[in-house]
């Protein structure tokens, strides 16, 4: 089969696209899926420059996010069967196992029945950037209704569904954006209050729009001094949910003070540190997301969907930062 293989670290150009083995069901319980569609996520562009998580992980298939076809079930398969049309976050953490490929083989336990009314492109965008949504504002973040969200980077791939999921939940919804079109394209989404950071920063415009108390919850999506200054955005006994490392020159003394909680959410633990029950949660979390798809109250942005051989290029682009929505890369894509 095609697939987009790393063989050594480095720059976005080490991505090749080669003919590799098809994977084979091993055990009773998996399917294989032949893929239409894999997200591109920043994750992989620091797998690819930084390392892989797994031992022996080179060479190696990139992309977690996957949307295809079943076309092969184990015996003891009961969820789906060949035919079926389904999206998951699955495996491209090291070796041979991610969807920037043709097909893949996954455990029935670790996916679900796409949206019906997705193609493979936006139904591949998804997963990933839905569940650490979810998980940074339901299961690190206490929002209630009526509180007060702030999104950073709302046009990007977790903020513009974290904007959705928010609204949905009636939370009133703040974010930063750096130009017109985005911020045309998260009012359209249902933001309530849209702050250009480039125009005088985003804490004293947080602090106006609330009266002086700051966001209850805060959604950091890009880390460093976004997050630093986030803690003068946030309200006392707040909440500040990172997807990041903040590193180590964080003064903390404000953060104290104001009694803030500091929540971490990285989705890719369940699968990082082999936890079945927090995979069979974050399945859980895609179905519903998938119901709100189907029923008009969720949309996922697709900026531009590539061929394999334009790998490069996508890395190149999700590096450069400032992109609305996401990108896809598909077997298919001219």
């Amino acid at each position: 089969m095609r697939a987009v293989v790393l063989r050594e670290l480095g720059e976005p150009e080490v991505l090749k696209v080669e003919d590799i083995p098809e994977p084979a069901i091993e055990t009773v319980a998996e399917i294989k899926v032949r893929i239409m569609a894999a997200g591109v996520n920043p994750i992989d562009t620091k797998l690819r420059r930084r390392g892989v998580f797994t031992e022996n992980g080179i060479p190696a298939v990139l992309g977690c996010d996957g949307a295809g076809v079943v076309v092969e079930c184990g015996d003891s398969v009961t969820q789906f069967r060949p035919g079926d049309e389904v999206w998951y976050c699955n495996g491209g953490l090291g070796g041979l196992t991610g969807n920037y490929a043709e097909y893949a083989v996954l455990d029935e336990a670790n996916c679900c029945k796409k949206p019906a009314s997705l193609d493979f492109a936006h139904a591949a965008a998804g997963p990933l950037v839905l569940i650490t949504a979810w998980e940074a504002l339901f299961g690190r973040g206490r929002m209630t209704d009526g509180s007060t969200l702030l999104v950073h980077a709302g046009a990007g791939g977790v903020g513009h569904v974290a904007i959705q999921l928010a609204k949905q939940a009636g939370i009133r919804v703040l974010t930063t954006v750096s130009d017109r079109q985005k911020q045309d394209f998260v009012t359209d989404l249902g933001a309530d209050e849209v702050i250009n950071y480039k125009h005088g920063g985003f804490i004293e415009q947080v602090l106006e729009l609330t009266d002086g108390r700051g966001a209850d919850v805060v959604l950091d999506t890009v880390g460093g001094s976004v997050f630093r200054d986030s803690i003068a955005a946030t309200a006392h006994y707040g909440d500040l949910v990172t997807l990041l490392d903040p590193g180590t020159d964080i003064e903390w003394k404000e953060a104290r003070n104001r009694n803030l909680r500091i929540g971490f959410t990285l989705m890719l633990t369940p699968m990082l540190r082999e936890l079945p029950q927090a995979r069979v949660n974050q399945v859980a979390i895609l179905s519903d997301c998938a119901e709100m798809v189907d029923s008009g109250c969720l949309k996922i942005a697709v900026n531009q969907i590539l061929p394999f051989e334009k790998a490069a290029q996508a890395h190149h682009l999700i590096e450069q930062g400032g992109m609305i929505g996401k990108l896809v890369l598909s077997p298919e894509a001219a």
